[in-house]
Order: C-alpha cells, then structure tokens, then sequence
C-alpha cells in the first residue's frame, strides 16, 4: 500500500485529488496540508511514501518546502503537481529535491502513474528533459554548492572509474540501453551500476543523480 500525502492550497483540489488515489486498490491518503509549513508537519508526523506538492500556497511555498523536507532526512518523495507548466518551476522543484514534475492537467492515469513511479524509486521526469532544463537555466539561477575548480566532489569518491563514467552518461541524459549500446554493456549491468551509483552518492533517484554529475562538475552546461 502506498501512503500519499496531498498538499495543495485548494479544498476542491485535495478533494479532487483524494476521491481519484482512493479509489486505487493500492493507495491511501494518509493526510491533506494547505501549505508548505502543514505540509512539512504532517510528513513528519506520518513518513508518506509520496507527498503531492502544490508549488503557490500561502505561506511557505512547494518549492522550499520541498528543499526542507529533503534536508530532515525524510523518506517521502516528492511529486510537484501544478498549475503553472514552466520550465523554471520544473528546474527549481528538481533542484529542491523532488522527484518528479507534473501539470494539473494531466490524465488520472499519468497521475497515478507518477505516484507509483517515485514511490519505487523512479523519476518521472526524464533525465533528457532534466539536462535541458539545465543547461536551460544553470546560468541564471543561484548555483547549489559543488566542488571548487580542481577538486574532486567528496559524492564522488567512492565511485569506481567505471561508476563515474556512467554517472557522467546519465548526466548527459542518456537512457539505460543507449549506456548498454555505446559502452558495450549488458542492460542489467548497466542497472547493477546505477544502482550502485545512487547508493554511494546518496541520490535519491536518477534524476538527482543528472543534477549531482552537474555539480560535480563531471557534466557542464551545453
């Protein structure tokens, strides 16, 4: 059973949301925030395995709620669910922490889809789409802190040659089986690896993985 938790500033929307996850044999609504902040005190309270995160509210907005909850250390994931389809919300959200990307419109079934993926451990926003947005807009917003010119990311360090040299693909968006095709790999080793690589770096799933190889500088904008 996978428990969610609904953040959204509008009732109608929660209650919107709430009707479609509990009709699933396999979901539960473990809560409903308003804001950032009652978002940020129900995870607590309850450890959601998806959190559904609304970016405007009153108060403490998706955005940095999310960066907080991903800094206590909390196990939920966090799916953005938004009105507003830009790119620089898509970019900060990621940046924040969260998991995955999703408009307002979008059918239930992609809903649903999206919950279940980042509950597992997947992203729902493609690592092209994450590189994109990027190289889009690295150069405009605040730079999270990363390693100084001549150093190596300490994130880095207990990655073997081979494991940074996926890492530094999966930075350049490619998929597992482009990874398996140009380096001449079995797919289920190319997953061994990733796997790996998100277990010693501390990702939380391959879209942060796309953001660390940034930082570290193993990837540089286009």
């Amino acid at each position: 059973m996978t428990t969610v938790l609904i953040a959204d500033d509008q009732p109608m929307q929660r209650f919107g949301f709430r009707m479609l996850l509990e009709s699933q044999d396999d979901m539960t609504v473990v809560g409903e925030a308003g804001n950032g902040t009652e978002a940020i005190d129900l995870i607590a309270r309850h450890q959601p395995d998806v959190t559904l995160m609304d970016i405007r509210m009153p108060g403490l907005d998706g955005i940095e709620a999310t960066r907080r909850i991903i800094r206590s250390g909390s196990r939920t994931r966090i799916l953005i669910v938004t009105t507003f389809d830009l790119d620089a919300y898509a970019y900060d959200g990621l940046r924040a922490g969260a998991s995955g990307f999703l408009v307002k419109d979008a059918l239930p079934d992609e809903l649903l889809a999206g919950i279940r993926a980042v509950a597992a451990g997947d992203a729902v926003v493609a690592p092209s789409l994450t590189r994109r947005l990027l190289d889009a807009y690295a150069h405009h917003l605040p730079a999270t802190p990363g390693a100084a010119p001549g150093t190596v990311d300490s994130r880095l360090t207990a990655l073997t040659e081979r494991e940074r040299e996926i890492l530094t693909v999966i930075g350049q968006g490619w998929s597992n089986t482009e990874i398996a095709t140009r380096l001449h790999l079995a797919e289920s080793t190319v997953k061994t690896h990733v796997t790996r690589i998100l277990a010693k770096t501390g990702a939380r799933d391959r879209v942060q993985a796309v953001i660390l190889a940034y930082d570290s500088r193993l990837v540089t904008p286009s």
